[in-house]
């Protein structure tokens, strides 16, 4: 399935190429393995064009022009440079990000795909333009303010991420991407039977009413799952610093965010069916 979802490959007459594809395929498959157990649907362009999911692994142009990383109508370019871990860090420095990862950029432009699969024309469109913003908003002109401007001072009182703050398409990404990322991490760490719950830190739990939805029946489950991730990367923060390494998870997630996981967490259950069995499961 995975592999099906290739449209280019990178060029392969370009010796380092090939460990730059074999990371880039890893990070993938681990994406398309979680969207399958999510039920999520997962539609090569290859078999339906019009609503299908390709990758382009692509370098510089003959022009000399580097690709740009981004979604468009279901095609997702990577730069393969991102593949190479000096490059990536000098990016992410360069761009004031916490954190840069070829499984997070995958997960953040799946997201927009999801977004025009299971938002843009459907019930949850009015729902999302109440929590996240209109998305008609100009996307360019957003864009020039964003990198002119920057992001609010008080950013991390509302969104997840900086960049998060520039539209809501962003804000919906990157909340669809720290989604997954703590799905796959706490089902990971419970596999192993790692748990922080006995530990003693200083966390006040989120109540109910943080939820998008308080009253929907599977609320509570959620809020433990929410409850649970928090502890566990507190914990793993603490093992990264005891070994002079960067937070595992540099990021701090405020109430609004929370009510957005949980529609994100709604809008996928109803789709595929198999959230709600995937925190039963942790």
């Amino acid at each position: 399935m995975a592999c099906s979802l290739n449209r280019t490959i990178p060029d392969l007459s370009i010796t380092d190429n090939h460990e730059r594809w074999r990371k880039v395929e890893t990070g993938k498959r681990r994406l398309v393995a979680q969207l399958i157990s999510l039920g999520l649907p997962v539609i090569p362009k290859s078999v339906d064009e019009e609503t299908g999911l390709a990758f382009d692994f692509i370098g510089v142009s003959l022009e000399g022009k580097p690709p740009t990383t981004g979604h468009a109508n279901g095609l997702v370019t990577l730069d393969i440079k991102e593949a190479d871990d000096a490059h990536r860090e000098q990016v992410r420095v360069q761009m004031h990000e916490p954190y840069r990862t070829l499984l997070g950029h995958f997960r953040h432009e799946v997201g927009h795909y999801y977004w025009d699969r299971l938002i843009a024309h459907s019930h949850w469109l009015e729902p999302f333009r109440g929590l996240f913003g209109d998305e008609r908003a100009s996307y360019a002109e957003a864009l020039e303010r964003h990198y002119q401007q920057g992001a609010p001072l008080d950013w991390q009182q509302h969104y997840v991420s900086a960049y998060a703050t520039m539209h809501p398409w962003e804000d919906w990404a990157e909340t669809w991407a720290h989604y997954l990322h703590m799905m796959d991490a706490v089902d990971t760490a419970l596999g192993f039977g790692m748990s922080a719950r006995e530990m003693d830190f200083d966390y006040q739990p989120f109540p109910l009413d943080t939820l998008y939805d308080p009253q929907h029946p599977g609320g509570a489950a959620f809020l433990s799952f929410v409850n649970a991730w928090i502890e566990l990367a507190g914990m793993l923060n603490e093992l990264s610093r005891s070994m002079g390494q960067p937070d595992f998870y540099p990021f701090v997630l405020p109430p609004a965010v929370i009510a957005r996981l949980h529609f994100i967490h709604l809008v996928i259950q109803q789709e595929g069916g198999r959230a709600d069995e995937v925190l039963e499961a942790q």
